[in-house]
């Protein structure tokens, strides 16, 4: 099912040095504030380091936490800034032809914004953390090294109330309690503080994931409580105001969902904002958010360079649409199309866009689409194709389709007709087009209509997906791999995200195409 909220936008009234090895990358430090709770980061690296490297464990990149080895959050202790799969990305794209890869470690304690916990213990002791490996064991984590400060400071202050107000944790396996999960998502923006204080001092929006169906239930009123205690002791009238709102998620599913689908709002702002980008970014809790909000903001300026100014850019798994959106505003995109299957983020698109330079003159639209479905279709009309793709990698579907590019004929007509001819016999697609706002950019459709894209630029979550990915890209010479980025979005893990940017063609065919001729026969 495929929907589509386009908007044109016009002018309105103002209102760390190890031994030598063979292969070499850049490395990259982002210095940061360092917090409280934190050693200081103090990384003496050179600048071209080597991969299988091993240097001694530092202590200055240590991660100091007392819950290493319990908790199931960090694998591995020291050398924060050279996660362990990073010897392997080095060598992979040396194979892959990018000797240059580069590797931001940016900053390695008190960097997640972003934190899901379990709820479980007793009213007089809560448990709030993660899961210990392979079990549903809580492992309580007070002052985790990798939680920005404002978290762990919100998880204590909502363990003392659930302590004074008897509100009792959720059993799994009787199905009782209260508190099943809470969400804690800070936000750095704060425009009454200097840009340099607003990092240190985000406040947090709490989401209590409640054991019961509705408002309605009769357990609401010690859902209540809990929301005015952490309000009354954190919110603005107190000398620290730490709580940005409380929210209330309602489930009663015996599944490991952490979610329903019954949200409301209780306490405090309704709208979340951050800056990333260069874009005001609006969030609803059930937004997919990234937990690092510094290093998703250096992988966005990274990944500005890579897109020509005046592109025309289609945004595949696109959620809210931050990364087309912040390409419209920083790059003067003619047209940004953002593609997305969840049709929830189309309420953090439109309040994003709505604070988007009023002097743009950009084509701007959300989709409600699954970009497995016919994916040329999106493709086609384009510069630029971005995919933030989930864990699981590229749909098949869609290397297919960016594997037929160099073998297309183009028939003249715009993508947006090549779309109807596909959804016209699904009347409640057509249903939900006739409802949707247009653009009316007709003279821009039609210079788009012949167009293929030559860059694809991939950000990947999923190291192993990605592998596969590129390598099926790179495999019968649609693409080739021109530069790769890596970044140290989760300091204390396996994990690293990465972002690669392919070229249409293969630099051998391109060889061939300009010194070969055919011979007559």
């Amino acid at each position: 099912m495929a929907a589509a909220m386009s908007l044109r936008l016009v002018p309105l009234p103002s209102r760390a040095t190890p031994r030598d090895q063979k292969y070499s990358f850049s490395l990259i430090t982002c210095h940061s504030t360092t917090t409280t709770l934190s050693p200081p980061p103090v990384i003496s690296l050179t600048k071209d380091l080597k991969p299988n490297s091993n240097p001694n464990p530092s202590s200055s990149c240590a991660l100091h936490c007392p819950h290493f080895q319990s908790c199931s959050g960090c694998t591995h202790e020291y050398n924060l800034h050279q996660p362990p799969i990073l010897d392997e990305a080095i060598n992979f794209f040396k194979r892959m032809g990018v000797s240059n890869f580069t590797f931001d470690t940016c900053r390695l304690w008190g960097w997640r914004c972003r934190a899901k916990l379990a709820v479980r213990g007793s009213s007089e002791k809560p448990l709030v953390g993660l899961y210990e490996e392979g079990t549903h064991n809580i492992v309580d984590i007070p002052e985790c090294q990798a939680h920005h400060p404002s978290i762990n400071a919100a998880v204590e202050l909502l363990k003392k109330g659930m302590a004074e107000l008897n509100i009792e944790p959720y059993n799994e396996d009787q199905g009782t309690g209260d508190l099943r999960y809470v969400q804690m998502a800070v936000t750095t923006y704060d425009t009454s503080l200097p840009a340099s204080e607003r990092y240190r001092n985000g406040k947090v929006q709490v989401s209590l994931v409640w054991n019961s169906r509705s408002e309605s239930s009769p357990s609401f009123g010690k859902l209540n409580a809990l929301a005015n205690y952490m309000w009354m002791n954190g919110g603005p009238k107190r000398k620290v105001h730490l709580i940005h709102s409380v929210w209330a998620n309602f489930q009663t599913s015996t599944n490991n969902i952490i979610f329903g689908n019954r949200w409301r709002h209780l306490l405090g702002d309704r709208d979340f904002w951050e800056h990333v980008g260069g874009i005001d970014v609006s969030m609803v809790p059930s937004s997919f958010g990234q937990a690092n909000t510094r290093a998703f903001d250096s992988l966005l300026s990274k990944l500005h360079k890579c897109v020509p100014y005046g592109a025309s850019v289609v945004d595949l798994y696109a959620g809210a649409g931050v990364i087309g959106l912040s390409l419209a505003a920083t790059r003067k995109c003619r047209s940004v199309k953002c593609v997305e299957v969840n049709k929830e983020s189309k309420l953090s698109f439109e309040k994003t866009a709505s604070r988007l330079p009023t002097s743009m003159d950009s084509n701007i639209s959300w989709h409600h689409a699954d970009t497995s479905k016919d994916p040329l279709s999106w493709i086609i009309g384009s510069d630029v194709v971005v995919v933030d793709p989930p864990r699981k990698g590229l749909d098949p579907s869609l290397i297919s389709a960016l594997h037929s590019l160099s073998s297309l004929k183009l028939k003249d007509k715009s993508p947006e007709s090549a779309r109807k001819e596909v959804t016209e016999k699904r009347p409640w697609i057509l249903r939900e087009r006739e409802s949707s706002v247009q653009s009316n950019s007709s003279q821009r459709a039609q210079e788009e209509s012949n167009s293929l894209p030559e860059t694809l630029i991939y950000i990947s979550c999923g190291w192993d997906s990605f592998k596969e990915d590129c390598k099926m890209l790179l495999s019968n010479k649609s693409w080739r791999l021109e530069k790769a980025h890596g970044f140290n979005f989760f300091p204390g893990t396996q994990s690293i995200e990465v972002l690669a940017v392919f070229k249409r063609g293969s630099g051998v065919n391109i060889k061939k195409k300009k010194s070969g001729k055919k011979k007559k026969t």
